[in-house]
């Protein structure tokens, strides 16, 4: 039987959560059945959960990656570039708007809840760490405590997400992350 190279079970592994994203982007988490994923995949059950135990650890590999790379433009740019980042390329962050599905799935699943909690962290932890770095170089306004723009952004980003989910305008967002960007800075 022939050897499958590391090549291969990373273009495999690839191919699965492009595919996966495509999904939970078309039809929502709960709605991104086995079959939906199969179908979007193109390839079995087998060849999927061969790479991933089950749905959710699907799911939150796609949520690793995202927070993965956002927690880095956040650390260099802020969460502010992220958002702008998700203007330029909707495309790629559109499976985001399983958020609203995550919220009451977040509420009722305890399981599901600390797996979702692990993967945010580091976007959270790189952007308060920003804030942390830009309030002492005299960038932000230092009459709101960090925590409390920490999760302002964060709002803000939840809010740009469901937006852009609706089919909203990205200029007219660009437009209200200019608002946000200036309602933070020193003055």
């Amino acid at each position: 039987m022939p050897r499958v190279t590391d090549d291969h079970l990373a273009a495999r592994r690839r191919q699965i959560l492009d595919g996966a994203r495509r999904c939970f982007a078309e039809y929502g988490y709960d709605r991104a059945t086995v079959r939906r994923l199969e179908q979007t995949i193109g390839l079995s059950r087998g060849a999927i959960f061969h790479h991933f135990r089950d749905k959710d650890t699907l799911f939150f590999e796609l949520a690793r990656e995202d927070a993965e790379r956002m927690a880095d433009v956040a650390a260099r740019e802020g969460l502010i570039q992220v958002m702008r980042d998700m203007l330029a390329a909707p495309d790629q962050f559109d499976w985001l708007a399983t958020r609203l599905e995550i919220a009451r799935k977040l509420r009722n699943d305890p399981a599901f809840s600390r797996g979702w909690s692990e993967r945010s962290a580091e976007l959270s932890a790189a952007t308060a760490e920003r804030l942390r770095r830009q309030k002492q170089a005299g960038r932000l306004r230092d009459d709101v405590p960090g925590e409390v723009l920490r999760t302002y952004l964060e709002l803000v980003l939840d809010g740009l997400v469901a937006r852009l989910a609706s089919g909203d305008d990205p200029e007219r967002l660009g437009a209200v992350l200019d608002l946000v960007e200036d309602s933070v800075r020193q003055r």
